[in-house]
């Protein structure tokens, strides 16, 4: 498949008249290494084909610089490149990318780590660790929500402090998620209305009321309504500070990290340049 998905980008930018050098990734953390290595030889466009968690190494590299990034999207869930209309079709998505006038978006930070789309910690959380579990060998839609049902049963929510600069609240919270785009991927929007280039993140907080309750509400994701859901709390920030009482685990476009007792999040206004039309 990566022989094949060379050959189709190499060919693509040539109708383009342009030339392309594809490499191809083996490991963790291997593509912010190829896409620091792009800009160093002077690319003027570096082109990440895979899902959100490529998308954020590729991504890291060339935030605060001057190349932007392209997006073929690939994963299981594409909330990013949703958001942003990227076309599905790789052919397409890579033409498009190569012709395309950089525009600017946000990033976000937290723990340290930079983000594209969503951050998140408790249930998300807890699911990307075990959705990016080596012994499941299962990925793909299906598969996630096959971790998300079987998370909602037996996952216990843990007691949060959340300072902004506005607020200060104590909650058990189901997620605590800062999003910079609507979407986890798949159609699953728990940011209604953030967008990627207004300068803030989107404070998402659910606290548990019940589990049951919890459970029934979860189709609110699907139909944008997430915001109304009793115990639920959706504000524009610009910085959070988020604290516990044991570490916490957190997700970066859903890659799990292990995180400490606080964490603090904040955006970046228009640190990246994009190319997706």
């Amino acid at each position: 498949m990566a022989r094949a998905r060379a050959e189709l980008a190499v060919a693509i930018v040539e109708q383009q008249s342009e030339t392309a050098d594809v490499v191809v990734t083996s490991r963790a953390g291997h593509a912010r290494e190829l896409a620091t290595a792009a800009v160093a030889r002077g690319a003027r466009l570096v082109m990440a084909w895979g899902g959100d968690g490529t998308i954020n190494e590729v991504a890291s590299a060339l935030t605060f610089g001057g190349v932007p990034l392209g997006i073929i999207p690939a994963g299981s869930g594409n909330g990013l490149a949703t958001e942003l209309g990227v076309d599905t079709r790789p052919r397409h998505a890579i033409a498009k990318a190569v012709r395309a006038s950089p525009m600017t978006m946000d990033v976000g930070e937290i723990g340290g780590r930079l983000f594209l789309n969503v951050a998140g910690i408790g249930l998300d959380a807890h699911v990307a660790r075990q959705f990016n579990h080596p012994g499941n060998h299962r990925r793909g839609f299906a598969s996630y929500l096959r971790v998300g049902m079987r998370a909602l049963i037996d996952y216990v929510p843990a007691w949060y402090t959340i300072s902004t600069a506005d607020v200060q609240m104590t909650v058990r919270a189901v997620i605590v998620v800062v999003a910079n785009s609507v979407q986890y991927g798949n159609g699953a929007r728990i940011a209604p209305g953030a967008q990627v280039d207004d300068g803030e993140l989107d404070l998402v907080v659910v606290e548990e009321r019940s589990r049951l309750a919890t459970f029934f509400q979860a189709p609110r994701l699907f139909n944008g309504s997430i915001g109304r859901a009793p115990g639920c709390s959706i504000r524009r920030i610009s910085e959070v500070t988020i604290e516990c009482s044991s570490a916490m685990v957190f997700h970066v476009d859903g890659e799990p990290i292990e995180g400490g007792t606080r964490l603090t999040a904040r955006v970046h206004p228009r640190a990246l340049k994009i190319c997706v039309a």
